[in-house]
């Protein structure tokens, strides 16, 4: 992938295509399709007039209710497209945010997020999404959107999952995941997060803390994969026990998305 991923955005966090990935088989994972961001509360109207000429038909969001309730993503004007969600909780709290009076370092903060990986593979509700993510895109025409809170945890996963279905090897999976460090809207995610975790601990946290938890490392997903294949075998047999990816949806999710 040669060309900028990122939309520029000055209210959304971590929008960017994830498409433009190599294939094994000598293919290319589709550009201007798959789209992948942090919530949109804050939009502006700016960032909507963007968001509105990739012509998105299809939005799964992985927030749980309350996230949802306490911020309400402002969509394109007149978008008559599906939003997918689930109807209960898919986490405790933004996983990013999961936090209590032991994150006092950055060691401690790590800690939190590599729990948060160890976690995710068992998560009911979020291997509930996972699956509807990808019948939606089977089943659905038109780009896509996948987002949470920060756009790199549950999305970080999402985005995995399809581009490991689609071909793309595990290094390129691995760099597209970390990706989410080079966002140029870091900002974003520091206001909608920061002085809540800081009113949880009741103190200034230290900003190595902040970015462990702000951004990403090869151990998150590395934890996330571990589990996985000590729990379920192979990350394929989690694709398709769980997740009911069978081969036929494979392939046709193969032929739609990449070039």
């Amino acid at each position: 992938m040669i060309r900028d991923p990122f939309l520029p955005t000055s209210g959304i966090h971590n929008f960017r295509d994830y498409g433009g990935w190599n294939t094994r088989d000598g293919g290319e994972v589709r550009s201007g399709l798959l789209w992948r961001s942090g919530q949109h509360v804050k939009a502006t109207e700016e960032d909507l007039a963007a968001i509105a000429a990739l012509d998105i038909r299809t939005v799964i969001d992985l927030r749980g209710a309350s996230e949802r309730e306490r911020n309400p993503c402002r969509r394109v004007d007149g978008f008559d497209g599906e939003v997918i969600f689930y109807d209960g909780e898919t986490s405790s709290s933004p996983p990013h945010m999961d936090i209590d009076d032991s994150v006092t370092t950055a060691d401690y903060a790590r800690q939190r997020m590599l729990a948060v990986y160890t976690r995710m593979p068992r998560n009911p509700a979020m291997i509930e999404m996972f699956a509807r993510y990808f019948r939606v895109l089977d089943e659905r025409e038109g780009a896509s959107l996948v987002h949470c809170f920060a756009g790199k945890d549950r999305t970080g996963v999402a985005a995995m999952l399809l581009l490991h279905v689609l071909g793309v090897s595990r290094a390129d999976q691995m760099a597209e995941f970390l990706r989410t460090n080079d966002a140029p809207t870091l900002a974003v995610l520091r206001e909608q997060s920061v002085p809540a975790m800081e009113e949880r601990l009741g103190r200034k946290m230290d900003d190595e803390a902040v970015m462990a938890l702000l951004g990403v490392r090869e151990e998150y997903l590395q934890t996330w994969w571990d589990e996985i294949e000590s729990e379920y075998g192979s990350l394929d047999a989690f694709i398709d026990g769980q997740l009911g990816v069978d081969e036929a949806l494979r392939e046709r999710l193969r032929h739609r998305f990449v070039a």
